[in-house]
């Protein structure tokens, strides 16, 4: 007696229906529902015994498609969140993603302390005003969770919220004219602490379906992780622009017979270029750029404690140029062990004439005047620790009425791309191509000079550059 054929099982057929739209909750898999195993499974032994492979039954598959399908939408998903690198693109990428999952039209989300973000209301479909509104409403008529806080370590359900027993007035005005009948809010955690509750809205009462919210509470532990990793980097380059900022002169002083100018650039990060001028006891003046090596908060740090030492021998013996290099490599190398950096000085006598100059591994001045454009190369010399002992004479000139002396940081060499020579090259061009009467202003020519060099004023990650500029009357 032969064996009747087996039935054919249809191939499995998904709709592919959004995880947004998935209205009936009781028909889906539970989130830790686990596959049958082969020899659980109905004829599972029967075809062990056979010989043949057993087809797995019709809903197994649209189970697993199911599932198949969730994971393709979560990775496309938190692909596109963790290609955000600032934290507003990934606020909307959450906000976005949230709806889509859902079905929602509206969403925001809350950051619990204003600390955690200086915007402490980020929206999705919703207009200044009202996110005004539901700003301005009062912390305890939203302390429940009805439209802004979630209240609890778990997500918050507001299937009818207008029909709610107890809802605050002001909490209901405020939904009316948004247009809210129903909401559902996910906090977002870090270490178990809430620091902010992402909450979408609904036009009719309803409630995500149990797919839904689980695809949903697997995305937003996602992205909490990633906005965490975000703020801390925003932390940081806020700390870092507060120390950028001391890393300049707020007021530049008076010098005899010349006007002054500075500029400084950052890239994301920044490195660690300054520049410094001030008035010392002789009456003449003292100026000086330097970078010091690495990038980044450190880097900052090093150019500030720098800069400071620089001041100091710069009032005890600042007319002696490589005398003050000399002491500021001796305290680099005790105080930052193992980091180099470059730096020129330069002082100005009293009568506005006479410059003397002395550089540590340093690019060399440019002297820009109405018949010469010129670097003003001093004697070759290392950068500051590069060496066991740092030595070098000072170079002096005496510029001319109408010209004016341009120092920079090898940062705006740099951020040219090209090689050394084709960037002093370059910045010669941009010097000698200036116009007569922006070689009468330091901020102007400074600032020809950078839009020659650099039109977007943009600087690569972990790059800065300063420049000083001096025209003489």
């Amino acid at each position: 007696m032969s064996t009747p054929p087996a039935p054919k099982v249809a191939g499995t057929h998904s709709p592919n229906p959004s995880p947004a739209h998935n209205a009936d909750a009781s028909a889906e898999p539970s989130a830790d529902a686990s596959l049958p195993s082969p020899a659980g499974a109905p004829g599972g032994a029967a075809s062990r015994a056979g010989g043949a492979p057993a087809r797995a039954p019709l809903a197994l598959q649209e189970r697993l498609a199911s599932w198949l399908l969730d994971l393709s939408t979560l990775q496309e998903l938190s692909g596109r969140l963790h290609r955000t690198r600032t934290t507003e693109d990934a606020l909307g990428e959450l906000l976005r993603a949230g709806a889509t999952l859902l079905g929602a039209e509206r969403g925001l989300v809350r950051f619990t302390h204003a600390a955690s973000h200086p915007a402490r209301v980020h929206g999705l479909g919703l207009d200044r005003g009202e996110l005004g509104r539901l700003e301005a409403l009062p912390e305890e008529c939203t302390s429940h969770g009805a439209l802004l806080a979630a209240g609890t370590g778990a997500p918050v359900t507001r299937r009818d919220l207008l029909a709610e027993p107890g809802l605050d007035p002001r909490c209901a005005a405020v939904a009316r004219s948004l247009g809210c009948a129903a909401t559902y809010t996910v906090p977002l955690c870090e270490a178990g602490h809430i620091f902010a509750s992402a909450l979408w809205s609904f036009p009719e009462p309803t409630a995500p379906s149990s797919r839904q919210s689980r695809l949903l509470s697997l995305y937003a532990r996602e992205a909490a992780s990633h906005l965490v990793l975000l703020g801390a980097q925003d932390t940081a380059e806020r700390e870092a622009a507060t120390l950028r900022a001391h890393l300049g002169p707020g007021t530049l002083p008076r010098v005899p017979g010349a006007r002054l100018a500075g500029r400084w650039l950052a890239g994301p990060g920044g490195a660690g270029s300054w520049y410094e001028a001030l008035t010392l006891p002789d009456g003449g003046c003292g100026l000086a750029v330097g970078t010091a090596s690495g990038e980044g908060p450190e880097a900052l740090a090093a150019a500030a404690r720098l800069r400071g030492a620089l001041r100091a021998y710069a009032v005890l013996q600042g007319e002696d140029p490589a005398a003050v290099l000399a002491d500021l490599e001796l305290v680099l190398r005790l105080s930052e062990p193992g980091r180099s950096a470059t730096a020129l000085y330069a002082h100005l006598g009293q009568d506005g004439r006479r410059l003397r100059f002395a550089g540590a591994g340093h690019a060399p001045p440019l002297l820009i005047g109405p018949r010469r454009v010129e670097y003003l190369e001093s004697t070759v010399s290392a950068p500051l620790t590069m060496l066991s002992c740092w030595e070098a004479p000072s170079v002096e000139v005496r510029p001319e009425p109408g010209e004016s002396l341009v120092l920079y940081t090898d940062g705006l060499l740099r951020a040219t791309g090209d090689t050394a020579d084709r960037a002093f090259a370059r910045l010669h061009a941009a010097a000698a191509s200036s116009p007569l009467r922006l070689r009468r202003d330091p901020g102007a020519l400074a600032d020809h000079l950078l839009g020659r060099l650099l039109p977007e004023r943009a600087l690569p990650t972990g790059e800065d550059l300063a420049l000083l500029a001096l025209t003489f009357d």
